[in-house]
């Protein structure tokens, strides 16, 4: 999670600089802008970002058998994006390929050990749902 907007997925190595607080994809939250990433090289810049913010919450990479076609993949719940962001890697990028809408701020998402995802919805009486193939 970034400032305001500007949420990063970063591919963390070792001895590199990803640039937070003097470069970003976002503004301060005071409004103040910060700048970018290309205007520092020597940063390494994310591989996926958001703006606005889907203020993430929880991740996971998925690695069961239940869903296949997502298996390498990672998944992120976003809070302020209401939403289930499912984003694909593929080597070193990485780009978000759906968004599940949700309607209901995602705190956490898991994989289980039976390989169904499992999604926590964040407010009072919210719901614990499994993810299951169709069909």
């Amino acid at each position: 999670m970034g400032p305001r907007h500007g949420d990063e997925f970063n591919l963390i190595e070792p001895g590199l600089n990803y640039g937070w607080p003097v470069v970003s994809n976002g503004d301060q939250y005071s409004g103040v802008e910060i700048p970018d990433h290309d205007t520092r090289p020597e940063f390494a810049a994310p591989k996926a970002y958001w703006v606005p913010s889907i203020a993430p919450s929880g991740l996971v990479i998925y690695s069961g058998d239940k869903f296949p076609q997502w298996k390498g993949n990672a998944f992120i719940g976003g809070l302020a994006g209401q939403a289930l962001v499912r984003v694909e890697l593929n080597g070193t990028k990485a780009t978000e390929v759906e968004r599940l809408k949700w309607f209901q701020r995602v705190r956490e998402v898991e994989q289980g050990p039976d390989g169904y995802l499992w999604v926590l919805e964040d407010l009072d009486g919210g719901r614990l749902l499994k993810l299951s193939p169709a069909g």
